[in-house]
């Protein structure tokens, strides 16, 4: 289908330059740090500028200790080996701290949250997704401990920036001896009531994670980092995250190590976007009030969260479509096809009616029970076991959210540098779908 020719869309011209999903913002301070960091010649992975970063989002986020890493996946790596080792004991050089264990997993992420386990070669098991925050469901996270008694690790994500139902996870969590790693690279900035406290994100866990990708709330183009109340643990993060080497005068090591510690020049771009956090999420949840209201004439509902308990970073607007208003729509491996049908739409529609106009949106993460990859591997539901539920004699609920809000829901453009006006265009072109 050629929007720009449809007279459903007539009077919209394509934008002078493209609306991006989420991207770098600068502001200018960033240059001043890694200047300075080439010109002390400090250009490796230590120097002034890691030193303060680490000392200042640890105090944001409210932790005593944050260690800076190459990347958010790093972060989880070490995270999740560090939780593997508490749990089971040092590893083998040729053996992951999870081997023949199961971990329980969020099913609605980017695979970086769940791939760690897989390093670690333990066995990730998905645990279904609610509908209120669109994160780890609690109920099948109860249904998963009864069916799978000895595990003892939940690698759990704040989708989108929202955080899930933290008051819930943990006491179950606690009630059956598991540790927690939280993956909070996408929620820096979002806050969660519990026991009666207002707290951040990257401390609700026994090993937390953040991101500074180019796309997240304040970057560094890359690189993350490991928050935790312990200096055992951030001890043993730093070590093992510059090759693990030992208190000799020459490299000797006793176990595995990594090359993922923080580039002193890329901390100075995360020093430079430090003060600027709160001016992005306020900006930020503008984008997604706008949408809230623009659209809300429309058979379809913005990306939810528990107003009492949380307060996202809202990173990325997101909408997931009525049941009862999806066109046709089905999507393959590597492509889909969908069919326009007057007063219906479906993310395949709408995702290219904005591109067709210059403007980046995604579909929402594939569930992790559904990528290839993991297909052999367990899927928990709140009914339980979510595998092999169809039935071509016994009619049954079939309850999989996870996949039904992949099926209905879309990420919209939601850059902070986008104008009122550009985002006017944009729920206009939503609406025009749906005539």
């Amino acid at each position: 289908m050629d929007f720009l020719t449809d007279n459903r869309f007539n009077g919209i011209s394509r934008f002078e330059k493209k609306l991006w999903l989420a991207s770098p913002t600068m502001h200018g301070d960033e240059q001043k740090w890694v200047d300075n960091a080439i010109q002390t010649n400090w250009v490796s992975t230590v120097g002034a500028n890691i030193d303060e970063v680490e000392k200042e989002i640890a105090a944001y986020v409210g932790v005593k200790y944050a260690v800076g890493l190459s990347a958010g996946t790093a972060a989880l790596h070490l995270a999740t080996k560090l939780a593997g080792e508490k749990l089971y004991g040092q590893a083998r050089p040729n053996a992951g701290t999870l081997a023949g264990r199961r971990v329980f997993c969020s099913d609605v992420t980017f695979d970086a949250s769940i791939n760690p386990v897989a390093y670690e070669d333990g066995e990730a098991v998905f645990i279904d997704t609610e509908y209120d925050t669109w994160n780890m469901d609690p109920i099948a996270l109860e249904k998963a401990f009864e069916i799978y008694p000895d595990v003892k690790l939940v690698v759990l994500a704040h989708l989108y920036g929202t955080p899930g139902k933290m008051e819930e996870i943990k006491r179950i969590c606690d009630a059956h001896g598991a540790l927690i790693v939280e993956d909070a690279a996408e929620s820096l900035g979002a806050k969660y009531k519990i026991n009666g406290q207002w707290v951040e994100t990257g401390s609700l866990g026994d090993y937390n994670c953040i991101s500074f990708n180019g796309n997240k709330i304040i970057t560094g183009s890359a690189g993350g980092m490991f928050l935790t109340d312990s200096l055992e643990d951030a001890n043993k993060v730093r070590k093992w995250s510059t090759q693990s080497r030992e208190a000799a005068p020459w490299y000797q090591h006793e176990e595995v190590g990594y090359n993922y510690r923080m580039s002193n020049i890329i901390a100075g771009v995360i020093r430079g976007q430090v003060p600027y956090l709160e001016e992005h999420i306020k900006q930020k949840k503008a984008i997604y009030e706008r949408y809230k209201e623009g659209l809300k004439d429309l058979p379809v509902q913005m990306n939810p969260f528990d107003a009492e308990k949380s307060e996202p970073n809202f990173w990325l607007s997101c909408m997931i479509i009525d049941k009862d208003a999806m066109a046709p729509h089905v999507r393959g491996e590597q492509d889909e096809l969908w069919q326009h049908e007057v007063g219906k739409s479906s993310p395949g529609e709408i995702l290219a009616a904005i591109a067709a106009f210059g403007a980046e949106g995604r579909p929402v993460w594939k569930p992790m029970h559904m990528q290839p990859i993991y297909r052999t591997h367990a899927f928990i539901t709140r009914e339980g076991n979510g595998r092999g539920k169809s039935n071509a004699y016994i009619a049954g609920s079939g309850v999989d959210v996870g996949a039904d809000i992949f099926r209905r829901g879309l990420c919209l453009p939601s850059d902070n540098k986008m104008t009122p006006e550009q985002q006017d265009i944009v729920i206009d072109i939503i609406h025009r779908c749906f005539n």
